[in-house]
This record gives structure tokens, sequence and C-alpha cells, in this order.
């Protein structure tokens, strides 16, 4: 059988099957087959040199595929455990369960999340806009200037110190660099102080940037306010566990949650242009503790407690914005009382009504209704990592505060981004003589107004 040709189906065929097919007899060009004569001749070369690779590269070992495999297999895997119900859902409850129609906008699903990066470069967009063409008029308005800070004199010696050494010199190097450069040590006491400003951003870039969160949070707080007030949850927090999950989603509730999320994100990445505080890195766990508990909540449809969270959050936020408008635009009185205003109401929402409402009702209640699941304890989880970052700040806001009232002015913080002591008027005297006077209370009060920025943007 190796070397003759097999029958099948009437016609022969070459060993092993293959090959061109055998002219049948009667077959010619006027029965519709194909031509008798000669075999074809050989395939061109570069054609034969592909068909060897492609067969030398069906036999050769399946290692790559083998691994591409396990790789696909070990993904597959993980994307398994990411999204397991018995991580993200209460017992007896399965993604299947969620998928119907409910109300409005259906159920949360994880995949609603992509339309808040869009969403967040818009925000962005808005920003820059409002920034030049509503901010900064007002911010001409009120009298804050347009101006590049004040330079300090040239000195290669003592730019060198301040780049190499310290930006802050002692007591002890101070009197060198007095004997060294013949200057009173006042006089070099002035130049590191007008140095270190020389690198911080005008007021007026500050102004912006604040008018800008201030906008946003008092129309956000003002649309959770109208959407909460007709929602039962506000006045009933237990029905945030009624029925869950089988909460639908309400077109209002959805784009509440959007905008504040693509909010957050637009702050995530924005923060490493704006101007950098001394916090920096606690802002950044708020903001990445912010979005998680944002995003958790509403993949499983924690969204109702998740709407008083931040309704909560905002009520303090823009009172803290406006506190610093008033600072830059030199209205002591006014920033005082506003900062007075923002301490209060951040220690009640804070530190009464968060721990005493929203965590009560998210461990207990919620345990004695839908009973703990994983998704439940590490929600629970980021909630307290809040509370922590809660305290923190009410901590040194409550300080703040407290200087304000017992001397009649609020002083600089530790958080501050502007250099001590009246600088403003250094400045303006330093164009007079050699260097201005300093305050008597040194880095610890800005010519009686704010330190600029504390605030911490929640």
């Amino acid at each position: 059988m190796g070397g003759e040709a097999r029958w099948v189906g009437g016609e022969a065929r070459p060993p092993g099957g293959g090959g061109l097919r055998l002219a049948r007899d009667g077959k010619g060009p006027e029965g519709g087959g194909r031509r008798p004569g000669p075999a074809p001749g050989p395939p061109p070369r570069g054609f034969l040199w592909l068909r060897r690779q492609l067969r030398l590269w069906r036999r050769r070992p399946r290692g790559g595929s083998k691994m591409a495999a396990a790789v696909a297999g070990a993904l597959s895997l993980l994307w398994g455990w990411l999204w397991s119900e018995r991580f993200w859902l209460p017992q007896n409850v399965s993604w299947a369960d969620l998928e119907g129609p409910g109300d409005g906008y259906g159920y949360p699903r994880a995949r609603h999340i992509l339309s808040v990066f869009p969403v967040a470069a818009g925000i962005f967009s808005v920003r820059l806009l409002f920034e030049r063409f509503i901010a900064k008029p007002c911010a001409l308005h009120v009298g804050i200037q347009d101006n590049d800070p004040y330079l300090a004199q040239p000195n290669a010696i003592l730019e060198k110190v301040f780049i190499s050494i310290t930006k802050y010199p002692d007591e002890k190097r101070l009197e060198g660099l007095s004997k060294q450069l013949d200057w009173d040590v006042r006089k070099i006491q002035c130049w590191f102080r007008h140095r270190r400003n020389q690198d911080k951003p005008p007021t007026l870039t500050k102004f912006c940037e604040s008018m800008w969160r201030f906008t946003f949070y008092l129309c956000i707080f003002c649309y959770g306010i109208k959407f909460l007030w007709s929602s039962p949850w506000f006045w009933d927090i237990r029905q945030c566990w009624h029925s869950y999950p089988y909460q639908p989603l309400t077109s209002g509730l959805y784009y509440y949650y959007i905008m504040e999320l693509a909010f957050y994100w637009s702050l995530m990445f924005s923060q490493f242009i704006d101007i950098k505080r001394k916090d920096f890195l606690i802002m950044f766990v708020h903001h990445l503790a912010t979005i998680g508990l944002i995003t958790f909540s509403y993949i499983n449809n924690m969204v109702r407690v998740g709407t008083l969270i931040m309704c909560l959050h905002d009520a303090s936020d823009f009172l803290l914005e406006a506190a610093k408008l008033a600072n830059y635009a030199k209205y002591q009185r006014l920033c005082d009382t506003l900062f007075v205003i923002f301490s209060a109401v951040f220690v009640v929402t804070r530190l009464g009504i968060y721990p005493f409402w929203i965590l009560n009702t998210t461990f207990f209640e919620s345990w004695e209704i839908i009973g703990p699941y994983p998704s439940w304890w590490l929600f629970n989880g980021l909630l307290l990592i809040l509370q922590f970052l809660h305290v923190f700040w009410s901590y040194l806001i409550v300080r703040i505060a407290f200087k304000a009232l017992i001397r009649g002015k609020v002083s600089k913080d530790d958080r501050s981004d502007v250099e001590s002591s009246s600088e403003e008027e250094d400045m303006a005297t330093n164009m007079k003589s050699p260097c201005g006077s300093s305050s008597s209370n040194g880095a610890n009060r800005v010519n009686g107004h704010m330190g600029s920025s504390y605030w911490a943007e929640e």
C-alpha cells in the first residue's frame, strides 16, 4: 500500500492522499475538467522556503505555546480571583443577579468606571479655562498683582550654601558667612528668606487654584444636598442596607458619583503640577483612599452610604477654600472668621458625624442587616484610614484656630508654602534698603495674615 495509489470515490489519489488530483477520462476542456498535459513546473524558490519554514514551525516543540497557555491560564485565574463573587458580594448573590435592568441605569457595574477618565480630562480642561478667564480677572479685581517674585541679590557664596548645604542656616553658620562676606547677620537672614520665596509660586497662582476648588466644592455640595434631600436614606440611614445589593442606580446618583470620582482623579494627576506643599505625601494617600473608596463602593453597590460620605466631606471643603481666598486678598477679618467656621464644621463633621453616624452604620447596622463578607471588611478598613487622616488634620486645624482666637489672627501653620515674617513688606522695604526688618515673631507669623494655606484640600 505504500507505493500504490489509493482509490477514493472512483478516483485515484497519490500515496498519502496529497498532491494534485488525477485527471479523469473524458474530463478535458470540453467536459469542463483540467486540461491534460505535463505536470506543472516547480513552485518559485521563495514559496518553497516559506512552505519549508511552516513545516518546521509545525514540527518544533510547543514550548512557546505551552508558556503562552500557562500565562493565559494564570491571567484567567487572576481575573477570576479579582472579580470573585465570594469577595465582592454577600452570600447567595452572584454577578448574574445584578445583570437585571432594575430602574434608571440598572445596577452599578465596574465598566461604568471607565467613563470617569474622559470626564476627568474634561474637568481639567474646564479648570484651565476657568483659572484663566474667570479666576485671574477676579484676582486682579481684588488687588492681587500679576508680577514676578522679588529676586534675591546675586551672590555666589550664599547661592552655593543655599543649594548645596542648607536653606535655613543656623546661627553659627550665619556668623561665619557674616565674617566671610562682611555682611550684617540680619541682611544674610533676609537674603535667605528672599531666596526661599523666590522659588515659590506667586499669590495669583494660588488664588486661581483655590478659586477653582472653591467653585467645584460649592457646586457639588449643593448638588449633593439637593439630591440627598429627596433620598430616603438621608433621613433613615438604615435604608442604605435594606434590600442590599438589589438597589437600583438612578441617573442622579450615577452623575453624582461619576463627577466626584472624576474630580478626584483630576486632583490625583494635577497635584504633581500644582503648588507643592509639605504634606504632599499625606495628600497623595488621601486622594488614593478617596478614589479607592468611591470606586470600591460603586462596584459593590454601596452607593447610598457613599453619597452620604461624599456630601459630608464637601460640607467643609468649600469653607476652607473660601478662607484661603480671603487670605490671598488680605481680607483679614473675613479670613479669620471663615477659618474658624471651617474649623468648627470640620471637627463636627469629621470627628462627630462621620464616626458616630457613618462608621456606626457601616460597621454595626450593616452587620446586623446584611452580615460581613470580604469586601465589607476592606470597605470599612478604608473608612478607618480616612478617619485617621481626619484626626491628624483636626489636630493641626484646631491648633491654628486656637491661636487665631487667642491672638486675634491666624498664625502660620506647619504646612504653609509661604515664607515667614511679612515678606511682602520686606520686599517693599528692600527696594529702599539692603534688607527689611523682620517681625518679632519670626517664622510664626505672616504679617498678621494667614500663612497661605495650611489648609488641606480634603
